[in-house]
């Protein structure tokens, strides 16, 4: 009897246990978990990798693994004496094509100068073979009443002959003024075309001399240290892998009924392990289109709801530059989002300075 007994109490503690379970889970969790959706996943930040855009030998290493840098600091220097007299002398060619051009232009204005003096000297001999044509005229009426020798009029007949070809040889230096002014123009433009070409030159020697200093395109961290000085470096070879810690977030994964309600620009919170619960700004910056995980052909109602899709929460960039010693990519965490539109974050989601 005290055996039935015994076994009777036993089973109603057990139930009892069951039932307080079952009421403390559904009447004592925390009411802020309401209207969020989380996911687990790792701090991620961009890699890149700096690498040589000319053959050159790794002259020396700025940095070391593992230091923060910033936007524009030198990271790494790269042997460019052959291209420092390259430029001395892509400079000496720009020099002398300058030097020609202006002789161009002077050749220019020397050919327009003598074809001004061939327009005045046109003038001058067409006035002389006007002149020779009235004395000729005279002569004529002066021979038929005796006023003239046949010798006199014979002179000023010969004088008019010379004063037109003197006009006309005139004319021609005129013309072969203009022809030498437009051929001087020609040079000039060539001259000039030269000049160009060689300040492109210049310019493409000033471009290569400044990839011989490797910068850190952005805010980030060295991860790795590939080459070493020394090293002869070919085309694209690679010198540091670095971290873009200016876009640093997390990507995780939400089911389908919570991923539907989450848009791009919504806020977020990212709680990592190592900031013992500390909550970190964020803003959801990528929501999958498409399902991660595929069901089966033929889909039940269970399966659907094991269809997930990646969501990629990225740190507010002013607060990652503030606690940039504290961020490091691959620490694990939580995301956390809001599914239910118009809640306040719980205060262990709210931000602190």
């Amino acid at each position: 009897m005290r055996v039935k007994l015994d076994r009777k109490w036993w089973a109603l503690a057990a139930l009892a246990a069951v039932l307080g379970a079952v009421a403390w889970f559904w009447l004592g969790r925390a009411p802020e978990q309401d209207g969020l959706a989380s996911g687990n996943g790792r701090l991620e930040a961009v890699e890149l990798e700096l690498s040589t855009r000319i053959p050159a030998r790794l002259l020396s290493l700025q940095v070391q693994e593992g230091e923060q840098v910033r936007a524009g600091q030198v990271l790494a220097r790269l042997d460019c004496a052959a291209l420092q007299a390259q430029r001395g002398e892509a400079r000496a060619q720009l020099q002398r094509a300058r030097d020609a051009e202006a002789t161009a232009h002077s050749q220019v204005r020397l050919r327009r100068s003598e074809r001004d003096a061939a327009a005045a000297q046109i003038r001058q001999r067409d006035a002389e073979w006007q002149a020779a044509r009235s004395r000729l005229e005279r002569s004529r009426q002066l021979l038929d009443v005796g006023g003239v020798s046949r010798q006199q009029f014979d002179d000023d007949r010969a004088g008019v002959g010379s004063a037109e070809g003197a006009l006309a040889a005139a004319r021609a230096q005129a013309a072969a003024a203009s022809a030498a002014i437009e051929a001087a123009r020609l040079q000039a433009v060539e001259a000039g075309s030269a000049v160009l070409a060689a300040g492109a030159a210049l310019a493409r020697v000033d471009v290569d001399l400044g990839d011989c200093s490797l910068r850190a395109p952005v805010d980030g961290q060295v991860q790795y240290v590939v080459a070493r000085p020394g090293e002869m470096l070919g085309v694209g070879a690679r010198v540091i892998s670095l971290l873009d810690t200016s876009d640093l977030g997390m990507s995780f994964f939400l089911p389908e009924s919570d991923a539907g309600k989450v848009v791009i620009g919504d806020e977020a919170r990212i709680v990592p392990d190592a900031l013992a619960g500390r909550a970190v700004p964020a803003v959801v910056s990528y929501v999958s289109a498409v399902a991660q995980f595929t069901p089966k052909t033929v889909e039940t109602a269970s399966e659907r709801q094991k269809l997930m899709f990646r969501v990629r929460a990225r740190v507010d960039a002013r607060w990652a530059a503030a606690h940039r010693p504290e961020l490091k990519s691959g620490m694990p965490g939580v995301a956390y989002v809001r599914v239910r539109r118009g809640i306040a974050w719980p205060a262990r989601l709210r931000v602190r300075p």
